[in-house]
Formats: C-alpha cells, structure tokens, sequence
C-alpha cells in the first residue's frame, strides 16, 4: 500500500473518531448534570417527605394537648398552682390583693406594688409583682410564712432587705448608742419579687 493511501486511510479514521466522539461528549456533557439534578431533587423529596410526616404527627396530637389543657382550666385540683382569671392584668390584681392581705395580716407596711411585665417564654405564662414594705423582723418572717402556706402557690424570686436604723454622722457617741439601741428591734425595709401561674387568656 502506498504511503498516501496510507495516510489518507488514518486521516479518515481520525476524522470518523471525531465524528462519533463529539456527540458522545456532548451527550455526556447533557446527561451527567441532568443525572446530578435528578439526584440532587431526589435528596430534597426525601427530605421534604420526612419533614411533612414529623408535622402531621405533631399536629394530630394537636387535639389530645388541647383537651388536656382545657381539662386542666376547668379541674379544681389545679386551684392550688395556678390563678384562673381571663386576662394577665386581672391575675396581677389578684396577686396585688393577695400580697397586700399578707402583708396587713403580718403588721407590716406596703410601701408600693408594681405588677412586672410578663416573659413571653414563660410556660405556664407567670404573673410578678414588684413590692416594697416596712416592718419590723418578726414582720419579713411572717410575710414569708405566709407566703409559703398561701394558695395558689405564690414563689419569692427576689429579696433585699436594708435596715432603718442609720445614725447620723454628727451624732456624740453616746446619741448614736442610744439610738441603735432604740433600732435594735427596729424597721426593715424590704423589697421583694414575687410571682405566681396563671391559667388564663391573653394579656
């Protein structure tokens, strides 16, 4: 065979393999992304399918939690822990009145109440009053006997104590004797945080 035809013979078998490789490369440069898509949707539609299952399980146990807690407004057991009143602010008036009860009934002096604002993370939601009284330490005593025995139950969250009895600075040593010793059994001023649950509606 003659070296052109020799020749002439490979060119044409390079140019039939460029032929039949092009579309093969093209074809590959297709189908590979598209087979990656398909997966990639695929993983997505995997992912989607679980997630939907999760909340449609947590939303048929929707009605058994709001039975429970209806249940829980109206049984009478629960009137130990919580307030039952339609609104926050009436809760707080409720707790307000309650502190100033406990307070009259330890001889002690309600300087000032202020109702807190309520923590929008807090569940069961919680009502807290801010107060202030003057009394002796037999009074602060009492006014936490009584708060640990009341119903609902009510929890201290807050307490600082600061006594009256501060002598002047100009006073002779023996009017400042004198004068702690008329305070020894003296006034505290007292300021406490008190909070309590409350099943209800909104604020």
């Amino acid at each position: 065979m003659k070296p052109k035809a020799r020749a002439d013979r490979a060119l044409c078998l390079v140019s039939l393999g460029a032929v039949m490789l092009l579309p093969m490369l093209l074809l590959a440069a297709i189908v590979i992304p598209w087979l990656s898509r398909i997966s990639e949707l695929d993983d997505r539609i995997a992912t989607s399918r679980d997630q939907l299952m999760r909340y449609q399980r947590l939303v048929s146990t929707r009605p058994a939690l709001q039975a429970e807690l209806e249940q829980a407004r109206t049984n009478d057991a629960f009137d130990a822990f919580y307030f039952k009143a339609p609104t926050q602010a009436l809760a707080g008036a409720q707790l307000q009145a309650r502190v100033q009860d406990i307070v009259t009934a330890a001889s002690g002096r309600l300087i000032s109440t202020q109702i807190l604002p309520p923590e929008a993370q807090d569940m069961p939601p919680r009502i807290r009053v801010r107060t202030q009284i003057q009394g002796s330490t037999e009074t602060l005593m009492e006014v936490l006997y009584r708060l640990e025995q009341t119903r609902p139950f009510l929890f201290v969250e807050r307490l600082s104590v600061r006594s009256a009895a501060r002598p002047a600075v100009s006073s002779s040593p023996a009017l400042v004797r004198r004068h702690l010793m008329a305070n020894q059994a003296g006034e505290l001023t007292v300021r406490l945080d008190i909070y309590g649950f409350v099943l209800g509606g909104g604020s």
